[in-house]
């Protein structure tokens, strides 16, 4: 699944319109719609609040497996984590922040592929 569709999968599963995600997340309704379509990537910042709205994790809205509840042998980062992830983020300019989103695909990328080959 591709982050429009779980995007799309989260606001429908809280029977939410785009508009009001966009609106608590402090964008436009046709940008969140870009999301969704897949026709435009949120920069990290939107991650982080879409993350927020939905309580999941970014690894979750960017693609990565969910956590089933019989799911142990993987967890969730931690809070520390996640901060630590946030400050690194914070500290990268544009470009940067481009690169590590795009590497965190590929990665979650190979991993699946890894996992159907496996």
């Amino acid at each position: 699944m591709n982050m429009g569709e779980r995007l799309r999968e989260l606001r429908l599963k809280r029977n939410v319109s785009q508009e009001e995600v966009a609106r608590h997340i402090g964008i436009t309704r046709s940008a969140y719609s870009h999301y969704e379509i897949n026709n435009r990537q949120p920069i990290y910042e939107t991650l982080i609040k879409l993350a927020a709205y939905f309580d999941v994790s970014l690894d979750y809205i960017i693609g990565g497996n969910a956590l089933s509840q019989s799911a142990s042998s993987r967890e969730l980062p931690d809070a520390t984590d996640s901060h630590e992830i946030l400050r690194l983020l914070r500290g990268m300019n544009h470009e940067q922040r481009k690169q590590s989103l795009g590497l965190l695909h590929e990665m979650m990328k190979n991993d699946a592929r890894i996992k159907g080959n496996g």
